[in-house]
């Protein structure tokens, strides 16, 4: 699996995969070495991060939405931002699966559990994930502004 930052979207053709609020999206395009598809974060204030699947790509923005946003910038090839590391394990674990050298045995092993805990740990991320869009998207339904330290594109 090959998840990386992103090279210029200028470059190619990107088409809306998924939408979220607060302007974060996953786009899909053409890989350019013509293996197939490829699946792009996207978020302001982010340099953006490209995967080979949507799902990865869906859990990326799943973390990225459970900790309020995040800047990968300075942390390294195999660093985590402070953000990440702050919210917890289940946190920690789900951004783990999203980066090129873990898997969900990786990531068993990493905590020394069973990979069936590895994945309520996801399931847990992505519940999260999912009660903090529905609160956004119900703000903006109503016309409330939602506050800047409530946004995750910081």
């Amino acid at each position: 699996m090959s998840n990386s930052a992103s090279p210029s979207p200028e470059t190619r053709s990107e088409r809306a995969y998924r939408t979220y609020p607060l302007g974060v999206r996953i786009v899909e395009f053409d890989d350019p070495d013509g293996e197939g598809r490829r699946y792009g974060f996207r978020a302001p204030d982010h340099a953006g991060r490209e995967f080979d699947d949507p799902d990865t790509a869906a859990l990326y923005a799943d973390v990225y939405f459970d900790v309020n946003g995040f800047v990968e910038a300075g942390t390294g090839d195999r660093g985590v931002p402070p953000e990440i590391i702050q919210a917890g394990r289940d946190t920690l674990a789900a951004y783990f699966l999203t980066q090129p050298y873990a898997d969900a045995d990786w990531v068993a092993s990493f905590y020394g559990k069973k990979r069936a805990r590895i994945e309520r740990y996801v399931a847990a991320v992505r519940r999260r994930a999912e009660e903090i869009r529905d609160g956004v998207e119900a703000l903006e339904r109503e016309g409330k502004p939602v506050a800047d330290d409530a946004s995750p594109a910081k």
